[in-house]
């Protein structure tokens, strides 16, 4: 087959024609499913239009003509239904292996066994779906699912222009009820608002995809990126902090994907294929988000995000469409509504006016929320359908805390609540913040240590503003994962050096880089190109490191450099087996050896660790301990592998409970050897950080916490409201019960001995 830019401009050629014409609009489809079914030697081609809520045949070639109009599915139903609900490619060498398959004998489709389909998207939404099928069983390539994803872009205009766009679509974004609701999401930035319902923007919708000169539309896009690159300027260097902060490396790093030359070579490579700039961008777009809804790491998915941003600023620029709520200025206080944020964007807007944010996405490592709390804006991420639930203008009352809710059009019982939590709130901040130079020490004289997990350089700041006892893990991957090559020695020493020095006499941990697996970087590639089933469980973490020992000697280097005249605390993560751990430490001590021959200062001492988060070291502690300085638990990764359910599924959210009894009883397992043989075990992850689990670590014997600097003041608000020996006797007892409800009855015992929970 061509090229995949020659591929697009031949079908794109033929449209064009196609779309001129004065035909109707069922005979323009017609036409495209045989233009595209040739230009890819497509035995079929067909293509399915949302009407009614319904997936509809409406054309087709390869398929019986008889099915036209009559063949129907849902949205969710079968492989076209799954396309459309989710808005997702799909690319299968046997049809029927897919979970979601359906046979429409109707259609005489039984023979085929290969089946590729791509959406066809309006304004963010599956109007349709173009789909491929071929007798015999293959995976289609790259180009061929790229060339279906241009003729879609081309098909959403011939579909809106033929009126063909289901009518319901634009109802289904209207507010349904006027009456008071509740809308849950994920707490992204904590804190509590009120204010009025904003929306960010409205959508680019481009009206004309296929390009009449291609240098012309080279030209406006090379415009749009300067304009667009002397706006990122203009934020970065106005926005004003104070004190600075992680916010401010983050800005560095939107910055640099703004000038990233692989994005405007993606772009030029969609506009030679034959498309206008607008639809170029837009269709680098959508690769993108299909990008993003195949990554679980939430890290790398952030910095996709910022893609995204960029993406539609680029958008708005070359299409002349730049209005947003920040340009038109907010009146009154707000609460903005958006699908996605940039920090840019939000950085736009009056601070004196925005009170609070909702994201339809979002993630707690997203570049947007390091900079809301950073301004001290609460965002509640994660509320899905909130187009159908709120409108412009709407009274909304923000509460980004424990319940993690926006109320809608509240009633003034509710706005009345609403104001009193918010008055206790305030005095508890008071009272957490008060804590900050008191010790977790309990009642009964046991002292708890309480760190803080960190990733950036500023992170460290933390450790003032809390009190806490050092940094427990220090992730080392962020600058791994938003470089475009591999970080020089100099780069990451200076990091781990400026880590160090801000961190003073207080230890800092330091985790040797966790990526591969859903953490792809494309300077390092796999020797098997093809893509893991679970990442999560794959190539990844050590298991890469050792592999490809020429990142971990320079990372081993910078480390060693950076530690010179202190003591270097350095962990290995995802380590299965001891071999594993003896491995890497015997990388840490030759490169130690070759650089004494050299006459560099080097750190004082080394002490080495591990995190357990492979289930299997837990059975071979009696051979590690003997080489461990000290062992964290990693409670993120070791939860889902222990029950096998993926912790970003929200079907499986009751699944994954860190008060199980298999948990508990799993760690009082792993406590117990590490005790006798008088080593440091700590817990590093969201775990620690919940005031109940935390509680419940420590009545096992575990006292050593690394967690979120927010936490810090409720875990040490409940360190010291707790008497740990008598805890310790009622767990005991409840690991040889196992009551199925574990957190119920913690939670009766906390209430009943005067635990802060809180």
């Amino acid at each position: 087959m061509p090229s995949a830019v020659a591929s697009a401009r031949e079908i794109l050629v033929r449209l064009h024609d196609v779309m001129a014409s004065r035909t109707a609009a069922q005979a323009k489809l017609n036409a495209v499913v045989n233009i595209v079914g040739e230009a890819i030697n497509s035995e079929v081609c067909s293509i399915y239009l949302l009407r009614e809520g319904v997936l509809e045949l409406y054309a087709t070639r390869g398929l019986s003509q008889e099915a036209v109009h009559v063949t129907k599915l849902a949205l969710g139903e079968g492989l076209v239904g799954t396309i459309a609900e989710f808005v997702e490619v799909l690319n299968l060498d046997e049809a029927t292996s897919h979970p979601n398959f359906v046979h429409n004998p109707e259609t005489g489709e039984e023979r085929f066994h290969s089946f590729a389909g791509v959406p066809i998207i309006r304004r963010e939404r599956a109007v349709g779906v173009l789909a491929i099928q071929h007798v015999d069983q293959r995976r289609y390539d790259d180009v061929e699912i790229e060339a279906l994803q241009t003729v879609a872009m081309v098909l959403s205009e011939l579909i809106a222009n033929a009126d063909l766009v289901d009518a319901s679509a634009a109802a289904s974004m209207r507010p349904q009820s006027t009456a008071a609701a509740r809308i849950p999401g994920l707490k992204l930035v904590e804190g509590m608002a009120s204010g009025c319902a904003v929306y960010h923007q409205p959508r680019v919708t481009i009206e004309h995809t296929v390009a009449e000169d291609t240098e012309a539309e080279r030209h406006r896009v090379y415009a749009a990126f300067d304009k667009m690159r002397e706006q990122i300027e203009r934020i970065a260097s106005q926005a004003e902090f104070g004190g600075g902060g992680e916010h401010e490396e983050v800005l560095e790093t939107y910055k640099m994907f703004a000038y990233d030359e692989g994005w405007s070579r993606r772009i030029n490579e969609a506009i030679d294929s034959g498309l206008t700039a607008e639809a170029a961008i837009e269709r680098v777009q959508q690769r993108t988000r299909a990008r993003m809804r195949q990554i679980d790491d939430p890290l790398l998915a952030d910095r996709m995000h910022d893609l995204e941003d960029l993406s539609n600023r680029l958008l708005r620029i070359v299409s002349g469409q730049m209005g947003t709520a920040a340009q038109g200025g907010l009146k009154q206080d707000t609460i903005l509504i958006a699908r996605n944020l940039g920090p840019a964007e939000l950085l736009e807007y009056d601070r004196r006016r925005l009170k609070g944010v909702i994201l339809e996405e979002g993630s707690l490592t997203a570049h947007v929320t390091i900079v809301a709390r950073a301004m001290g804006v609460p965002v509640l991420g994660r509320v899905k359908g909130v187009r159908r639930a709120i409108a412009e203008g709407d009274m909304l009352l923000l509460d980004v805390t424990a319940e993690a809710n926006v109320f809608a059009r509240p009633s003034p019982a509710i706005e009345e609540a609403f104001e009193t939590k918010l008055q206790m709130r305030q005095k508890r901040r008071a009272a957490f913040a008060a804590l900050k130079n008191e010790l977790p020490v309990t009642k009964d004289g046991h002292r708890v240590t309480v760190m803080v997990n960190a990733g950036l350089r500023d992170d460290v700041a933390a450790l003032d503003v809390t009190g806490a006892d050092g940094i427990g893990l220090f992730r080392t991957e962020f600058q791994f994962l938003v470089s475009a090559t591999l970080p020089a020695k100099a780069q990451q020493q200076r990091l781990y050096k400026d880590v160090l020095d801000a961190a003073g006499d207080r230890p800092v941990i330091f985790r040797t880089v966790d990526i591969g697996g859903d953490k792809a970087l494309p300077y390092l590639v796999k020797d098997d190109a093809e893509e893991e089933e679970n990442p999560a469980m794959g190539w990844r973490a050590l298991r890469l490191a050792l592999d490809r020992d020429g990142l971990m000697k320079v990372q081993a280097r910078a480390l060693l450099e950076a530690s010179a005249g202190r003591t270097l605390n350095v962990m290995f993560p995802m380590v299965s087996e001891p071999w594993e751990y003896d491995e890497a430490r015997a990388l840490f001590e030759t490169q130690r050896e070759w650089m004494r021959g050299r006459g560099k200062k080097l750190p004082v001492e080394i002490r080495y660790g591990a995190m357990l988060e492979v289930p299997a070291l837990a059975e071979m502690l009696d051979l590690l301990l003997p080489k461990l300085d000290f062992l964290s638990i990693g409670t993120n990764d070791l939860t889902q592998f222990l029950f096998a359910a993926d912790r970003a599924n929200p079907k499986l959210a009751e699944r994954y409970d860190w008060l199980s009894p298999a948990i508990l009883r799993f760690l009082a397992r792993v406590q117990a050897p590490v005790a006798a043989a008088g080593k440091p075990l700590a817990v590093c992850g969201e775990m620690g950080g919940r005031p109940l689990e935390a509680m419940a670590l420590i009545g096992l014997g575990i006292d050593r916490l690394s967690i979120t600097p927010a936490a810090v003041g409720p875990i040490k608000a409940m360190v010291r409201s707790l008497n740990r020996a008598a805890l310790m006797t009622k767990m005991q007892a409840l690991l040889i019960e196992s009551p199925r409800d574990m957190r119920g009855a913690l939670s009766a015992w906390a209430a009943e001995n005067g635990v802060e929970l809180a």
